[in-house]
């Protein structure tokens, strides 16, 4: 076939319908169908176009109709309303941690951030966010678009502007509605705020997962310090893409578990996947080259995740607990007194006081407070290290604990507990404290949360101090440490118990307070119970825990309460005695400021008058003698300091449940004490040993976390002045019997003492308990003489106890008036006859009988010697002499004593003893002192009678042999019946402590 003819044929064909116009009448047909088509269609769609924008832009206003138009100012307060953790501080700003929160934040700022976080977080969630006003169009209608096709690959829409207002002003509920808002606001927040600002804002507020500790973590610079151990400003490229992927799915891609152990390489892989991906967008936007991006893909990241970190919690436990609460209450109150409530609102009303504690307890966890405290750390980390490591708290004692749910029994071996408080006394700061031995052994605070009796703690603070400030006693009263039912009706008989059961007489109040005696303290608290010391005297110096009864029970004198004190109260209590009886209520935070520095809180120091300078001072006085030879003797070996003018007080509880020591010094006051946490004895024995009495136990506590303060400040724990001594203390003279001005009597037998007294309370009133008289002497005691004691063996200055002075001090109520002779006493009270009138003490009884002759008479030399007669009412022994053995014997002298020197010449000698009645014994055996001249008749006679002699002599020794034993069992029926004992205790530190008893039945 002819191909080229074919195609001639064709186009000759075309030529011809072309120049009939046929094909241009047919394509101006066509042409003008399409065209009307066409444009039928574009007027259709710009309608349309026009409908659904108005009909979007309705439905757009329509769901942000409500949302009111914020101020440039609210927009911006609102954005920077973020959670912060608040952070604690030791004193001197020495940073101390976080306080414990659900989410942990530190805020940073831009400056502080490293470049390369900021272009990773850019290219990752916001490419367009330096060019956009708040919204990406395409972005939302593609966002819109996968949501109506229901696409399972969503990209999202939202810029950092957008992410910003959802977390900050708005909700994360998924709706139209908040989506309009959120691009309204977004829109209107751009023109609030820079770029820098928002990117800041969303750096801050961003989660990032958990920390190393497992703790919920937002914002970069608690991701950085959390996850690598490093500020924000450190990270470098690899990290930074690392923590820029994570605020897609935090809970998803963070490499740490909620216990804050690591995730297994498998779990942390999409972190790892999250990060190339971080990485690709970064080089993608042209923020890394090619090179960096290859360098930071190979990077091993997780060789760079933080070990975990322990939390102020786990390192300081007491100490968070307690800055905690009490920040809260400090805070609760400032709340409700912006409502308009008072502190006695908030007290008495339970459930306001608890809805102002929580909303106290967010702002505390979510405000980013600065809490400012008076801890010394380097203090406080010592006591924390000899709370664990001390060595003499005594033995583990076994406790039998039931549980609740199904009542079975387990026996533990429970510790002895420790406490301490160190406050400074001028401001109240407190400096530190012991809470335990170990949050690991018990949970409880026993410096701030236990309430225990504080035994003779009580006694400076409630009986001599407020006795002092009467005018009551002064340190040189006299009182008795003997029960004295009749002048004391109001307690019960016998009551209260010496530590010892031994009375010890006359005392002077220093000496009574320096021994702790208890009967003393009672008494001189029932003089002044009426004007309610309790209230007066405790209570200004912040004890808050006294009960009604503890208003009126004397037996508050000896630290038996109600409920109890705690460490901090009872310590905080002495440092009155140090600021010169000045009550300063101690204090554990400074201050509160904002992040931004504003003071929120700032202690302010008040001063409570408790006692006079004069008072004051006389109770420290005597307190410092507890610590130089009363019950605190052994700090005089445990401290390092010696020359530190300290003051204090033991003190003990009942059955040995509780062991204190306060002490003072011009500057600080430190507080010990040891218990079990349910109560139980803290003495020893052979089951459960100690080599230290329980009260030096507690000293030696107080002494180590003294030492280790006082080597860290010197300066604060061991100043070089003294107590100073106010106006108006003078130095007095009193007689030793009654604490009056000294008479001449008294003067004359040596019972003169002195002391400081308040020049206003000085000794005016001349002693009248003494009067002199004819006195004798029955082993060794001074006794009035009888009318038929002979005269011979009678002293003309002898001294008794005047008649009307006992019946005025009702002292001659006393069974036993030789119960007045202090403890151990000599010297002039061994001149004194404890008599009552004529009336011996003693009770001497006429038997009728003639006392029992003297035995065992021998010589030396000279010098006659003989055992005394087994009689108890004899005063003296005559001598009498016989020339020769047969001859008649008379009277050559007397004595008193049991030895007689005889003349030079040759004799025979024999004794007899007299007793207070007159009567004269039988003679003892005769003795020959040099040669004497004897007929045959007299040396049989001689002989005969050395015979009897030697007879009746061994029968008097058998005699006396039985005398002896019947006195030795009655003797001890005595003690046994009283309760006393010369040995007071095996412990040489609880000789003379003190023991607290319990009023009435609870003895």
């Amino acid at each position: 076939m002819n191909y080229k003819n074919f195609a001639d044929k064709y186009i000759d064909k075309v030529k011809e319908l072309w120049h009939k116009g046929k094909i241009q009448k047919s394509f101006r047909i066509t042409y003008d169908v399409v065209w009307n088509v066409v444009l039928f269609f574009l007027i259709v769609g710009c309608i349309g176009l026009f409908f659904a924008g108005g009909t979007g832009a309705g439905y757009f206003a329509s769901l942000v109709k409500d949302e009111p138009v914020r101020s440039s100012a609210d927009m911006r307060e609102e954005i920077y309303n973020y959670e912060e953790t608040s952070e604690l501080y030791f004193a001197d700003n020495k940073y101390l941690g976080n306080i414990r929160s659900d989410l942990y934040r530190e805020e940073t700022t831009l400056e502080k951030v490293s470049d390369h976080v900021e272009n990773a977080i850019i290219a990752t969630e916001d490419s367009y966010f330096e060019t956009h006003n708040g919204v990406v169009p395409k972005a939302i209608l593609r966002a819109i678009f996968q949501e109506a096709t229901n696409s399972s690959v969503k990209t999202g829409g939202s810029t950092l502007t957008q992410q910003l207002i959802k977390n900050q002003i708005l909700t994360n509920e998924v709706s139209f509605e908040r989506k309009a808002k959120e691009i309204l606001l977004a829109m209107r927040l751009e023109k609030s705020l820079t770029k820098d600002e928002i990117l800041e804002a969303y750096l801050n507020i961003v989660p990032f997962g958990r920390d190393a500790s497992g703790n919920n973590i937002a914002g970069i610079e608690t991701a950085a310090q959390g996850i690598f151990g490093i500020d924000a400003s450190e990270v470098n490229l690899p990290q930074a893409a690392y923590l820029a992927g994570l605020p897609q799915s935090p809970s998803y891609y963070t490499p740490f578990t909620n216990g804050g152990e690591q995730k297994s390489e498998e779990a942390i892989q999409p972190g790892l996947n999250r990060m190339q991906s971080v990485l690709s967008r970064m080089l993608e936007a042209g923020y890394i080259t090619e090179e960096e991006y290859k360098k930071a893909s190979a990077y091993d990241i997780t060789a760079d995740f933080t070990e975990p970190t322990k939390t102020p919690l786990d390192q300081y436990p007491y100490l968070t607990n307690e800055v905690e609460e009490r920040a809260k209450e400090i805070i609760t109150l400032q709340l409700a007194e912006q409502d308009g409530y008072t502190e006695e609102d908030i007290k008495n009303n339970e459930s306001l006081r608890e809805e102002y504690r929580i909303l106290a307890d967010r702002n505390l966890r979510r405000s980013g407070y600065k809490i400012h405290t008076t801890i010394n750390k380097e203090i406080y980390d010592e006591f924390q290290r000899i709370g664990k490591e001390y060595d003499n708290y005594g033995p583990d004692k076994p406790e039998t604990i039931i549980d609740p749910k199904t009542g079975e029994e387990t026996t533990i071996m429970e510790p002895v507990q420790a406490a301490g408080m160190l406050i400074e006394n001028k401001t109240g700061k407190i400096i530190s404290f012991l809470g335990g031995r170990g949050y690991d052994t018990s949970e409880v605070n026993h410096a701030t949360d236990t309430v225990r009796n504080n035994g003779s703690t009580m006694k400076p603070l409630l009986v001599y101090g407020p006795a002092m400030e009467a005018g009551a006693i002064q340190p040189g009263s006299v009182v008795l440490d003997v029960h004295l039912n009749q002048k004391y009706p109001q307690l019960p008989r016998n009551w209260p118990k010496n530590y010892s059961g031994n009375y010890h007489g006359l005392v002077t109040a220093r000496e009574a307070l320096k021994k702790s005696y208890n009967i003393p303290a009672v008494t001189t608290y029932t003089e002044i119970i009426d004007s309610d010391p309790a209230a007066n005297y405790l209570e200004k110096m912040g004890f808050t825990s006294l009960t009604a009864e503890d208003h009126t029970n004397a037996s508050l004198a000896i630290g038996s309460m109600g409920k109890g004190v705690t460490v901090e109260e009872n310590t905080n209590a002495f440092s009155t005695f140090g600021n010169n009886g000045k009550f300063v209520d101690a204090y554990m935070i400074e201050k509160i400021e904002t992040n931004e520095g504003e003071v929120l809180f700032e202690h302010e120091t008040k001063e409570v008058e408790v006692f006079s300078p004069q008072t004051n001072y006389l109770t420290v006085d005597m307190m410092r003698d507890v610590l130089n030879s009363g019950t605190a003797t052994y700090t005089q070996s445990r401290l390092t300091n010696k020359g530190v003018d300290w003051a204090g007080k033991t003190g003990t509880s009942v059955d040995w449940w509780d062991a204190w020591f306060v002490a003072t010094n011009p500057n600080v006051t430190m507080g010990s004490w040891i218990g079990y946490d349910t109560p139980k004895e803290l003495t020893c024995n052979s089951q459960y040993p100690c080599s230290t009495g329980y009260s030096n136990r507690n000293i030696g506590l107080w002494s180590e976390l003294v030492n280790a303060a006082t080597k860290i400040d010197p300066e604060l724990m061991a100043p070089e002045n003294n107590f100073s001594r106010p106006d108006g203390i003078q130095e007095r003279s009193f007689c030793r019997t009654s604490g009056m001005k000294p008479s001449d009597l008294c003067q004359d037998i040596g019972l003169v003492s002195s002391d400081i007294f308040n020049a206003k309370y000085t000794p005016a009133k001349e002693d009248n308990s003494l009067v002199s008289g004819n006195f004798v002497k029955i082993d060794g005691k001074t006794v009035a003489a009888g009318k038929n004691t002979p005269s011979e063996f009678t002293s003309g200055d002898g001294v008794s106890f005047n008649a009307d002075w006992l019946k005025e001090t009702m002292y001659n109520t006393l069974s036993d008036l030789s119960l007045l002779r202090p403890r151990g006493a000599s010297g002039g009270w061994d001149d004194i006859a404890f008599t009552s009138g004529d009336k011996r003490s003693s009770d001497i009884k006429d038997d009728g009988k003639a006392p029992s002759a003297p035995g065992s008479l021998s010589n030396s030399g000279k010098n006659l010697k003989w055992k005394k007669s087994s009689s108890n009412d004899v005063v003296g022994y005559r001598i009498f002499r016989a020339d020769r053995s047969g001859g008649s014997f008379s009277l050559i002298g007397n004595t008193t004593d049991t030895s007689f020197k005889v003349p030079s010449n040759g004799a025979v000698y024999h004794v007899k003893a007299v007793d207070y009645f007159g009567r004269e014994s039988s003679a003892s055996k005769t003795i020959q002192i040099g040669d004497i001249k004897e007929d045959d008749d007299s040396k049989k006679n001689k002989e005969r009678k050395d015979e009897k002699n030697q007879e009746d002599e061994e029968e008097e020794e058998q005699e006396q042999e039985e005398d002896d034993s019947s006195n030795s069992d009655e003797e001890e029926q005595t003690d046994e019946g009283s309760g006393s004992s010369d040995e007071e205790t095996p412990n040489d530190d609880e000789a003379n402590e003190e023991e607290s008893g319990q009023q009435g039945d609870q003895e």
